[in-house]
Parts: C-alpha cells; structure tokens; sequence
C-alpha cells in the first residue's frame, strides 16, 4: 500500500520560515521524481516545485529564490525548505511521487502564513 504523508504544515507569520516533509512508503522512493503543489482557497492545485531521482530541481516563479526542495532517499523523506514566506503561500501543501505513468498524492498539510 502507497502512502505519502505530509507534515511540518501550520501558522507562521510574513517572513518567517517552515519546512515541510513527505514520508514515503509502499514504492521505490529513489526512482520516483518528487513533486510538491499546493491549493489555496477557492483557487486550482498549482505546482511548486519537483525534484528528479538525480537531483534536478525546478521551481515555480513564484517561490524561486525563496523554496528549497530536496530528498533523502535513506530516509523515503522530500523536503520543502520555505523561507521568506508571504501571506499569498497560504494554503494546502501535498506531495505527489511520478514515476512514468504511476501517480500518488499525500493527503495534504495546511500552511497558514498571517500577521
């Protein structure tokens, strides 16, 4: 049974930082690229950021320079480094694992950044 699981998720004020992580189970964690999109209120899941099983990243404008995402394949763990976080990172954070045409997605945790 495949099972992401998300946490690191809660309230942090504007500037301030969170990591997330995704424990991974139930698949060949260093095969698949790892992936993290997020949903805001009333708005549709939009990427973020994904990183390859060689450790190629990539970065959505909106939080180049400010997310860092990275793996330990020891561990089955992604990582999502945020830093200078802004109200508009207000929402739900999953993690998906891709590997050809097989999909899984966390169940999600919440990020809340507010004054």
């Amino acid at each position: 049974q495949v099972q992401l699981v998300e946490s690191g998720g809660g309230l942090e004020q504007p500037g301030g930082s969170l990591r997330l992580s995704c424990a991974a189970s139930g698949i060949t964690f260093r095969k698949y690229v790892m992936s993290w999109y997020r949903q805001a209120p009333g708005k549709e899941r939009e990427f973020v950021a994904w990183i390859t099983p060689s450790d190629t990243t990539s970065y959505a404008d909106s939080v180049k320079g400010r997310f860092t995402i990275s793996r330990d394949n020891a561990k089955n763990t992604e990582y999502l480094q945020m830093s200078s976080l802004k109200t508009e990172d207000t929402a739900v954070y999953f993690c998906k694992a891709t590997l050809n045409s097989l999909t899984y997605w966390g169940q999600g945790t919440q990020v809340t950044v507010s004054s």
